[in-house]
């Protein structure tokens, strides 16, 4: 059974799916006139301004909403994925991370821009939406859509079970275990409680801890990885001829300390952008479930807001995490066993050589905050999904209950196969959402555009923020 989940694994995000991703990204950002990357300093001056909303067009702000949206994306892929992908792939691998995250600020933007603007009330009068909604709601061929939406929605629940909970738990009570001696079990009941208490409250409670949570904990990673790389700043001008040179050589080149890493442009490409959407999740429609439920009059305003998660999880952090392993020279090192290291234990080696001993304490207690935050932020997603499925709200605190479970169960569970099996589920979520947002994309472009031209109205004449919006007005009746 692993072994066919693994086959099924490596198909699934195999070649065909990464051209997907990438080709749609860039189709979208050709078709958008490349406004996301424009606007892109426009877009982080409007999460500054979103810390509030109008109080009639959603649940949360806008600020809240991007925060539970962070929560979801920053996690082990930050610390874990970029170390994997960097020994896969070679220090080529982050140069093509970061062009596929440019590439992704585009599906990111269309896919929560449709999920607000097609986004409805559910029986308790509260907001909901995401692909599901807009597959069902807007798809040109009806039947399809619906179809489209309800295999969205199903596997967007099996990934919260695994992805989204199970394996962070257990990357949580691993490194507990390994740098604190604690026990899986003691940590699991822990973070079970807490997810527990946490979940209970729905997306305000979630949206409150990640609104704080979520600037905490970047913070406190940015600097020690910008300690790591002060402190090897003489070593960085090397490390990033090293990534340029292995990113885009024709034939496989080595790498890494005594250059014991050797790979290929094709590695680089394929581990740097299928571990960049793997940490930022653009094109997998997960996020715009959560910006569906941003208290905001303007779906193409919302979109903006969402689309700089992709730019502070990888751009940022993705890239932080990848200059601190090139620039210490960790990379290519060998455990006892005389195997490479990789993941977790990497990203602590580079961490040691600045904090010592604490590296590995550091390293540890990022991944529990980066973890927690995946797992509370997902529970909304997942629930979200499910509720689309069940129709009946009263079914959802089932769901969370039977969440907060399974996060025991992943602390002191082998997750390998979990593991797999999740991977498979995210890769599944990215067929129908690029379908969905492909079909749409020329609503996308046209309303951004209107957006655009009431925007620059708006700052060279001082007019009314209600102007902005008013071609909207009529698109939540429903």
């Amino acid at each position: 059974m692993a072994e066919i989940l693994k086959r099924a694994d490596a198909l699934v995000w195999g070649p065909g799916m990464l051209a997907f991703l990438l080709g749609s990204g860039l189709f979208l950002l050709v078709r958008m006139r490349f406004l996301p990357l424009r606007n892109l300093r426009y877009a982080l001056r409007c999460v500054r301004g979103s810390a509030a909303g109008s109080g009639r067009r959603g649940e949360i702000s806008p600020a809240s909403s991007l925060a539970t949206e962070l929560a979801a994306t920053i996690g082990t892929g930050n610390i874990v994925g970029v170390a994997t992908a960097m020994v896969l792939g070679g220090p080529g691998a982050l140069p093509w991370m970061i062009l596929a995250a440019f590439a992704g600020l585009s599906t990111k933007f269309a896919e929560s821009m449709l999920s607000v603007t097609y986004r409805t009330k559910d029986e308790t009068g509260r907001f909901v939406g995401g692909p599901m909604y807009t597959l069902r709601r807007a798809f040109p061929f009806p039947r399809l859509g619906n179809a489209l939406g309800s295999l969205f929605a199903a596997f967007a629940v099996l990934a919260s079970f695994g992805m989204g909970n199970m394996t962070q738990s257990n990357s949580i009570a691993a490194s507990f275990r390994e740098t604190f001696g604690v026990s899986e079990a003691k940590t699991g009941l822990i973070v079970t409680i807490l997810v527990i208490l946490t979940v209970l409250g729905g997306i305000r409670s979630i949206s409150r801890l990640s609104l704080y949570l979520v600037p905490a904990m970047a913070l406190f990673y940015i600097l020690g990885a910008g300690m790591v790389i002060l402190m090897h700043l003489p070593q960085l001008p090397g490390g990033i001829v090293q990534m340029i040179r292995m990113a885009f050589s024709a034939q496989a080149v080595a790498g890494g300390v005594g250059g014991s890493i050797l790979v290929s442009m094709q590695d680089a490409m394929r581990w740097g952008v299928s571990r960049g959407v793997f940490s930022n999740e653009a094109g997998l429609g997960a996020g715009g479930i959560t910006a569906a439920a941003a208290d905001t009059d303007s779906p193409v305003r919302q979109a903006y807001i969402s689309m700089t998660g992709v730019f502070f999880d990888t751009i940022v952090i993705c890239s932080l995490t990848g200059l601190a392993l090139a620039a210490s020279g960790v990379l290519g090192m060998q455990d006892e066993n005389g195997e490479l290291l990789t993941g977790a234990a990497l990203t602590i080696a580079a961490f040691s050589t600045v904090f010592g001993k604490l590296g590995g304490c550091f390293v540890s207690m990022a991944i529990a905050f980066f973890a927690f935050a995946t797992i509370i932020a997902w529970e909304y997603q997942g629930e979200c999904a499910f509720g689309f499925l069940v129709k009946k709200k009263r079914y959802c605190l089932c769901y969370r209950f039977f969440y907060g479970l399974l996060t025991f169960a992943g602390a002191v569970c082998t997750l390998e196969a979990v593991w797999d099996f999740s991977d498979i589920m995210n890769g599944l979520m990215v067929i129908p959402n690029l379908l969905g947002v492909l079909a749409l994309s020329g609503t996308v472009c046209r309303e951004m555009n209107q957006y655009e031209r009431v925007r620059r109205g708006r700052d060279k004449n001082c007019a009314n923020w209600i102007k902005e919006c008013m071609f909207l007005r009529g698109r939540h009746k429903k």
